[in-house]
């Protein structure tokens, strides 16, 4: 594997719980880049532990709202990793700071290859959790990997969605998408001759008097002690300009209504991506003959980032994906 350079003192935006013991992990993805990781195990847990794979949001890194997600569910029993996707934070891959319908998938995939492995883990009791656009992303690998015996999908997108159609899919008409595709061609071919590959930035700082609602929200998080990072992308220069080019054409969650292992769908009910878990739950159960084990949960008044620290209003519900878990890694 890839040596990475791991930071070995405590920097998360969230205390180190003396609930847990934590160390800094690697593994490799069958694309041949390491991952960084986050482990988490319960103090004087005995016995093979059920396990579950951490990652999200779209953009950010262990550090935030994966690795506190990580860490309340080792708390809570549950043996966890919550890891730096391809590309990014303290993982491995070039070139940095790009994003793969296909590569993040396997990146779940390579996580629950980890765990698997792992000699305090019972291999039968594997979930996974996906926060923001690896909620989307872990329902696209619960679909092709039936290791996986649990998904929690929380406050998600769906990546391929919003890169084709726009926000509230008020771009989705072929001119549009035609349009996006030369402007990140043209840019494509200007990165080839300048060696240098253009980043698009992060969460917009500062944030304009008539940003609309969903990105004070993300600035909010992003921007400020409450989430800020300094290998988080949304924190700071973003995702390079050609990121999204594979989304654009490449959909995600085709065959999630195949989905046969229980499934978590939680949402804010006042998020501005809600609309992306209403729909890829109603997508999920149409024709599913596995539908006693999915299920939609909307948390009043909570909006988009609140599921990613609890919003200072504990909107995140662990005890609830404790539950769900315990119930279906059995």
């Amino acid at each position: 594997m890839e040596q990475l350079n791991l930071t070995n003192e405590w920097d998360k935006t969230f205390a180190l719980s003396d609930a847990v013991e934590h160390s800094k992990v690697c593994f490799a993805n069958r694309y041949g880049i390491t991952l960084a990781a986050d482990l988490y195990i319960p103090k004087n847990a005995a016995g093979k532990l059920p396990a579950l794979a951490v990652s999200g949001p779209f953009g950010a890194v262990k550090e935030q709202a994966s690795g506190l997600y990580a860490q309340a569910m080792a708390e809570r029993g549950f043996l966890t990793l919550a890891f730096d996707p391809s590309f990014t934070g303290e993982s491995g891959g070039e070139p940095r700071y790009t994003a793969s319908p296909d590569i993040n998938t396997e990146d779940f995939q390579a996580a629950v290859d980890f765990l698997s492995l792992h000699d305090r883990v019972d291999p039968e009791r594997i979930g996974i959790i996906g926060i923001c656009g690896w909620g989307g992303l872990a329902l696209n690998a619960a679909a092709v990997d039936t290791r996986i015996k649990a998904t929690a999908a929380s406050t998600m997108y769906d990546m391929s969605r919003i890169n084709q159609k726009g926000y509230f899919d008020s771009e989705d008409t072929p001119d549009a998408r035609y349009a996006k595709l030369q402007a990140l061609n043209a840019q494509r071919l200007e990165d080839c001759r300048s060696g240098h590959i253009s980043l698009a930035g992060g969460v917009v700082d500062p944030l304009p008097e008539d940003a609309p609602f969903f990105v004070k929200d993300y600035y909010d998080y992003y921007k400020t002690a409450r989430g800020y990072h300094a290998r988080s992308l949304n924190s700071n220069n973003g995702w390079n300009l050609m990121a999204s080019l594979s989304y654009l054409n490449q959909p995600i969650l085709q065959r999630v209504n195949e989905i046969r292992s229980a499934v978590l769908v939680m949402h804010g009910e006042k998020a501005h991506s809600c609309y992306m878990g209403k729909d890829a739950y109603a997508a999920m159960i149409q024709g599913n003959p596995c539908t006693d084990n999915k299920e939609l949960l909307l948390i009043p008044d909570a909006v988009h980032t609140d599921l990613y620290d609890g919003g200072g209003k504990n909107a995140i519900p662990f005890d609830k994906l404790a539950d769900f878990f315990s119930t279906w890694l059995k």
